[in-house]
Formats: structure tokens, sequence, C-alpha cells
């Protein structure tokens, strides 16, 4: 069955243009704040659900950090990825894993599974930050 499409309304723009303003990673209330002051008027609920509506559309990346706190970005990459993120500063890249798409789809089958769906995060210390350990 298809997908209804997404109504672009000004909010979910003003989330969008948010985003991109941000390097990394930010939570909800990072955009919120950001949203206030540049006088953009969308509630914390909304860009919560809008959030959660870009990423079930595949157009945000969502990390949760070590407290749960959900963190989002624009996806660089339209296709499927995963995350390599530094443990010290949290910078992130953004990495294809054909081999895990692979053992995925076996251990589903395996099990009697279909339509595997799947994260992963590896989390380490970046070149600069073990560098600055060391």
């Amino acid at each position: 069955m298809a997908q209804p499409e997404t109504r672009v309304t000004k909010q979910r723009l003003a989330v969008a243009e948010a985003l991109g303003e941000v390097d990394d990673f930010a939570t909800a209330q990072e955009l919120h704040r950001w949203l206030v002051d540049t006088q953009k008027k969308v509630s914390l609920a909304t860009v919560y659900r809008l959030l959660q509506s870009m990423a079930d559309d595949g157009l945000v990346d969502v990390l949760r950090s070590g407290d749960g706190e959900a963190r989002f970005r624009q996806c660089l990459t339209e296709v499927h990825h995963h995350h390599l993120v530094c443990r010290v500063c949290s910078k992130t890249v953004e990495v294809l894993a054909p081999a895990v798409e692979r053992w995925a789809a076996r251990v589903a089958q395996e099990n009697g599974f279909t339509d595997p769906e799947h994260t992963v995060e590896i989390y380490g210390l970046c070149e600069e930050c073990r560098r600055a350990a060391s």
C-alpha cells in the first residue's frame, strides 16, 4: 500500500531550515530554541512530531544519547546507512555497510522473519580526540 504524501507546511519547512543550520546532531529542544530565536512560531510539541515524521520518511538521522534522548540531523546520504560516533566529541560519520545488511537479512530469514529493519551505531574515538588523549 502506498504511503500517504506528507504535507509540506510552514512549520515543517521551518524545522527543515533549523536542521540545515546545525552541523551535527541536535535535540528537538535545541532546534526549537533556534526556531524561537529566529522568530519562527513552532511549538516544541510540533517540532517533536515533525522530527519523528521526517525520521519515518528517511529525511533525518536519529541517534539516541546515553540518557536515551533523541538527536536529529538531516541525512547526508539518501541510502540506508549507519554511523560511527565519537564518544568524546560526538563527531559522526555516515557509513555504508553491505555486510551488515546481508547479515541482518540472513538472521531474519533463519528465524522466520521478513522485512528486517535495523540501526547500527558504532561508538569509538575519532582521530582528533585520540590524538588529544595521547
